[in-house]
């Protein structure tokens, strides 16, 4: 039998721990462990302390000897898995968590745990069937829900998503980001009033909520300055909120300022926003700069060998839109999509996903490669779509990829969307982004910059695809509607159907910044808005102006 620390030191032990001590903790912890080697108590405190002081690799070790002491223990297992994950060793994240759920089948934290692996490794069906399993273990698991809706939303099954969120608000009335998560989904899908209706609770029970905020704000029309906006002004002078809420909040008050045609107050905050957004991304052109390059170079070696693609009669046919984002990718989208033959699957991460690493050089391109990519891409998107045979994939900057694309789908069309550059620069300035690939956007400098490197690359792949990209002028779509529209549906091979004239009436959920807009009719003038800031721009955005 091993020997067991006296209740004395036990005691003590944890009075220290309870205290929030830890130098003291970790001393007599080390102390115990040694004098008792086998006894897990000490070593458990030790490894919270580690973790608690940011001593994940120091935690890991004494995590291990706890599994050493008691292999048959699950929470072993399961804190190991924990452990892990923070260090992002995922593959041992992950047998750690199905240890621990083979010593214990009911564990359903540990099926949450994996479902969030999985989920942060984009492997959303996978994270689907573990959230599903950690809610059969235990019905009353929000957070389990929250994220089990967050991946459904992700994997395009927005009802179900829906259900989820209204689950956990019926389990956890307070539960504010369950709210915002509802209301996020309400929005993609259309319903405008339903999704202001479920920001608003979230910001009654968390004030503070500044993500909510943000979007509260995009879809609201601001007609006075109202208390939502006095509780911004409140939270923008706290001296203890994070760069990240201040970035939510400016983003907030710049909207309202524009609503109300105050652009010098609206421009301040778009600045300010801006400018925190860039340093939380650490962001430097010089990268982009750098992938622009590369792909161009790496070109070369796919243009030298461009596989026989044999098409199936039953393979999905891709249009990708591209472009730059904000430059009008939405709108086409919903007009293409409004087709009956068409799928709108919105945008895709499956280029860049299966893609990038040929485009760019770090995997060898080979028909092997170009093969598996093809097949890949065309797997994934059969998830989405009931019965058409023609999708659109509307991520605009798959445009980085248009070589790879044409070796790997001879069949698909390619529509490139052009606006005003002014316009577009503008747009991506004033616009909160979700992803770090578009961290460019936080400067008007690199915006003009990324934006030169746009046209760059397109016009070489027009020369050598010159015959397979589409362009669409964005202001003349809105001008001349009717006549863009057929000429559109025309190159794409399409019988006409008149509905494509009426894209606000398309119902399909829309996950981009765009999706408001595009529930109202086609409108011109969109492309002088950003005159409104010329005096506060100094010139930067006038020789990009086409009129």
């Amino acid at each position: 039998m091993h020997k067991a620390p006296s209740k004395s030191q036990v005691d003590t032990l944890l009075k220290y721990y309870k205290s929030n001590n830890y130098t003291k903790t970790k001393k007599f912890a080390l102390f115990l462990t040694e004098q008792f080697p086998d006894h897990d108590l000490a070593w458990k405190i030790l490894s919270i302390v580690f973790e608690k002081t940011g001593k994940i690799s120091e935690s890991l070790t004494v995590i291990k000897k706890i599994v050493n002491i008691s292999p048959q223990d699950p929470l072993g297992h399961y804190n190991l898995g924990n452990t892990y994950g923070q260090l992002a060793d995922f593959s041992k994240a992950e047998e750690s968590y199905r240890k621990a759920i083979s010593l214990k089948p009911n564990f359903a934290e540990a099926y949450y745990n994996l479902g969030t692996l999985f989920k942060n490794n984009f492997k959303l069906e996978e994270a689907e069937k573990y959230y599903k399993q950690a809610v059969s273990l235990k019905p009353a698991y929000a957070d389990a829900y929250n994220n089990l809706g967050i991946v459904l939303e992700e994997l395009r099954k927005l009802n179900e998503s829906e259900i989820c969120y209204k689950k956990v608000i019926a389990l956890k009335p307070d539960y504010a980001d369950a709210y915002h998560n509802l209301g996020n989904n309400l929005e993609q899908q259309g319903r405008l009033k339903d999704a202001q209706m479920y920001f608003e609770k979230a910001i009654i029970i968390n004030p503070g909520l500044a993500k909510t905020h943000r979007q509260l704000s995009s879809i609201k029309k601001f007609h006075k300055y109202d208390n939502q906006y006095h509780l911004l002004q409140k939270l923008y002078l706290d001296k203890n909120i994070s760069d990240e809420q201040l970035c939510h909040i400016n983003f907030s008050l710049a909207k309202i300022y524009e609503d109300l045609e105050n652009f010098e107050k609206a421009f301040k905050h778009f600045k300010e926003g801006n400018k925190i957004q860039k340093k939380l991304h650490n962001y430097n052109i010089k990268k982009d700069i750098d992938l622009f390059n590369q792909i161009k170079l790496s070109f070369k070696q796919i243009e030298k060998n461009m596989p026989t693609i044999k098409r199936n009669k039953s393979d999905l046919i891709p249009i990708f839109i591209i472009g730059m984002p904000r430059s009008g990718t939405t709108l086409v989208e919903q007009i293409i999509s409004s087709h009956s033959k068409v799928s709108g699957l919105g945008e895709l991460p499956f280029v860049l996903q299966f893609g990038s690493k040929i485009a760019t050089g770090s995997v060898e391109y080979n028909s092997e490669t170009v093969l598996k990519f093809r097949n890949n891409y065309l797997e994934k998107i059969k998830n989405f779509v009931d019965n058409s045979l023609i999708i659109t994939d509307k991520m605009p900057q798959n445009f980085l990829y248009i070589g790879l694309i044409m070796a790997s789908f001879p069949e698909a069309k390619i529509l490139n969307i052009k606006r005003n550059p002014a316009a577009v620069c503008w747009a991506n300035y004033k616009q909160w982004f979700k992803s770090k690939d578009l961290s460019y956007s936080y400067s008007i400098n690199d915006t003009i910059q990324y934006y030169s490197l746009y046209e760059d690359l397109m016009n070489f792949w027009k020369k050598l695809f010159n015959n397979k990209i589409y362009d669409v002028n964005y202001e003349s779509l809105t001008i001349n509607h009717e006549d863009e529209i057929k000429k559109l549906i025309k190159y794409l091979d399409l019988n006409w159907e008149e509905e494509c004239l009426c894209p606000e009436k398309n119902k399909r959920a829309v996950t981009t910044a765009s999706n408001k807009q595009i529930r109202d009719k086609i409108f011109k003038g969109s492309s002088e808005r950003w005159k409104n800031y010329k005096p506060f721009l100094v010139g930067a955005l006038d020789s990009l102006d086409t009129k």
